[in-house]
């Protein structure tokens, strides 16, 4: 049985098919691995620090996805959200249909299910950021751009990878923590795309108003200070956990502290425009394609010339 190194963590990694048949216990992650997308799943051992500055170890489950061939491939590390409710489900983050997309673009893709998340998740929760009149956003950006770090450093180690052609993506919370991750500007990424990213939002008890959304303006003005990739945020007009006020002024202190991205506020979509990633594939895959290209990855993510 191949061992995969461990990374960030003390403890040996687990291996990949022990991995594989933990994650395929749970009720959503039952579905038998993609095939056709050569799926395999394998786990890295983190080390965190959350809001209260409790050391948290905890294992990140990384699906991984790849199209036909020996590569390199262009890495596209794929970031999910945060459940108000049942941090549990899914048991392993997949994003099928959209990994699906993205393969068929060229890119190896790596879902990875931070700590905290899924069958494996742990309590505490490292991104956790407290009650909602007195949020501290920070901690949970650098746990979660930590474990993406990781992540991204374990998908460079795969031979089928070019590790200088990378781009982050994420949705909702996993946007947000994208944003954050390229703000540490790892080696090789080129670009982001954020997806309705942001934190503290809830549909149900204070549509479109998230907790303290001024503080999350700071937090974006502090990652546009740093970050140096070209961006994609992408959100619609009805959106209720994070309303177009509160994203059009996230992108507008990111932008005016230095960071670089396009904004695009898509129509309504469906009753909650905030699932515009998962369900609306079609609709925002035009504007993707367009930037993709523009950063250098043609439809078969042949370098650009």
């Amino acid at each position: 049985m191949r061992w995969l190194l461990a990374v960030c963590g003390a403890a040996p990694m687990t291996s990949s098919l022990a991995i594989a048949q933990e994650t395929q216990k749970g009720t959503t992650s039952s579905s038998a691995l993609a095939t056709d997308l050569h799926e395999t799943v394998a786990g890295i051992d983190v080390s965190v620090t959350d809001l209260f500055g409790r050391h948290i170890t905890g294992k990140v489950v990384i699906t991984q996805f790849k199209p036909d061939g020996d590569g390199p491939f262009p890495i596209l590390i794929l970031n999910h959200g945060r459940s108000g409710t049942n941090r549990a489900q899914p048991a392993r983050f997949r994003f099928t249909a959209q990994s699906r997309y993205f393969v068929n673009r060229g890119f190896a893709v790596f879902v990875p299910t931070r700590i905290g998340y899924g069958e494996l998740g742990t309590d505490p929760d490292p991104e956790e950021s407290g009650y909602c009149k007195s949020k501290n956003y920070a901690p949970s950006a650098e746990a979660a751009s930590t474990e993406i770090i990781a992540a991204l450093d374990y998908a460079k180690q795969q031979a089928y990878v070019d590790p200088k052609r990378v781009v982050i993506v994420g949705q909702s919370v996993g946007g947000y923590t994208s944003v954050a991750t390229a703000a540490k500007n790892p080696p090789g990424v080129i670009a982001v795309i954020n997806f309705a990213g942001g934190a503290g939002g809830d549909p149900e008890t204070h549509p479109g108003e998230p907790c303290e959304g001024f503080k999350l303006e700071q937090m974006y003005a502090k990652f546009g200070s740093t970050s140096k990739v070209p961006m994609l945020w992408v959100y619609t007009e009805n959106d209720l956990f994070f309303a177009p006020k509160y994203s059009q002024a996230w992108f507008n202190a990111f932008t005016k502290a230095g960071g670089t991205a396009e904004f695009h506020l898509m129509p309504a979509f469906e009753k909650n425009g905030h699932n515009l990633f998962a369900k609306g594939i079609k609709l925002w895959t035009p504007l993707v394609d367009r930037f993709l290209d523009e950063h250098g990855f043609d439809a078969n993510n042949k370098k650009t010339q």
